[in-house]
């Protein structure tokens, strides 16, 4: 194969985890050009990529229909030999139908995939022993490689890894407390109460968009802390990821920096509230830990990407995990 294009326009925890399609590819066709299609915004996360000659931005802000015709059609200017689409959205569903390339796969789920020349089911279960994303986005390239695991990777350059180095002078912690959901978060108190308890010489350096600096900044006035930082909206994602890569712990809720962490191989504490590990979204990192309730609750998982509100009004899935299994992750 010469060129192959792979689609991923959802959020930033799914472009992650589509990088090991990257790594794959590259190891089974090293001379091949390689693109990578994603939404805008997401752009920079592939930014120094040293296996892409190019990364597609498609703009979903107005006028969408316009763009994504615009799209195929520069999409098959490209004559592409595979198109790999790991959407299960329509709009990509066209643009890979209608990309004239010589093979096309993706999952049954897109609504275009009758016209693929592979499909495969993509399914998610809660049941222990369920693939994770990675294995299911691998398995869509089977036919052209082989079944081996390659794992999530992301490429910060010299220059992401020199601007974060002045945090890396004491040992560190990561705290990203944020997410898309209400019922993916470990409440703000819960935070600043575990924070509260660790050792005054370690530093703490929060994470997250500039939209979180509010919170974040009451968590850290609540947990009285004086080693902590607040780097909201202060760091791009790829100097984020080099920052996680040596703290000595990164705690993050079920969201997108967990995948940042899993792309780094960097240490990570992974808190699951109202969402489960076994729906595929787990850290895949060498040293790794999942946080959840010890309580059997059965409206857990009430949801696959989380809710705006706990349906329950209890919330219960976060309340009752304890702060001291937070801490014994510093500990093993």
């Amino acid at each position: 194969m010469k060129k192959i294009l792979i689609i991923q326009t959802a959020s930033l925890g799914d472009v992650v985890l589509a990088t090991p399609l990257i790594e794959k590819l590259h190891h089974f066709f090293p001379q091949a050009r390689i693109d990578f299609l994603l939404k805008e915004g997401n752009e920079a996360l592939l930014r120094h990529h040293p296996y892409l000659k190019q990364v597609i931005v498609w703009d979903k802000s107005g006028k969408k229909y316009q763009k994504l015709k615009e799209l195929i059609g520069i999409i098959r200017e490209q004559k592409y030999d595979l198109v790999v689409n790991t959407q299960r959205f329509a709009s990509t569903g066209l643009m890979t139908a209608f990309a004239g390339a010589k093979r096309t796969a993706g999952f049954r789920k897109n609504p275009f995939s009758p016209f693929f020349t592979h499909r495969l089911a993509h399914k998610i279960s809660a049941k222990e022993g369920s693939p994770h994303e990675v294995e299911r986005n691998l398995r869509l390239i089977d036919n052209f490689t082989d079944t081996l695991l390659f794992k999530p990777k992301l490429y910060p350059s010299k220059h992401d890894f020199a601007r974060v180095s002045q945090y890396k002078t004491k040992q560190f912690i990561t705290v990203s407390p944020g997410s898309l959901w209400f019922t993916k978060e470990y409440p703000a108190e819960k935070w600043a109460g575990f924070i509260k308890q660790l050792d005054e010489d370690l530093v703490v350096y929060f994470l997250g968009s500039d939209k979180e600096r509010q919170k974040i900044g009451r968590i850290m006035e609540d947990s009285g802390h004086a080693g902590s930082l607040n780097l909201a909206g202060r760091l791009t994602l790829l100097e984020s990821a080099a920052l996680m890569r040596d703290a000595l712990m990164n705690y993050t809720n079920d969201s997108a920096p967990t995948h940042l962490t899993s792309a780094m191989n960097a240490p990570v504490a992974v808190i699951f509230c109202s969402t489960v590990p076994e729906f595929g979204f787990g850290p895949l990192s060498a040293t790794s830990f999942v946080i959840q309730t010890t309580e059997n609750l059965f409206c857990r998982p009430c949801g696959l990407h989380g809710k705006k509100v706990c349906p329950k009004k209890h919330f219960k899935c976060a309340e009752t995990i304890e702060l001291k299994q937070l801490l014994l992750c510093l500990k093993n």
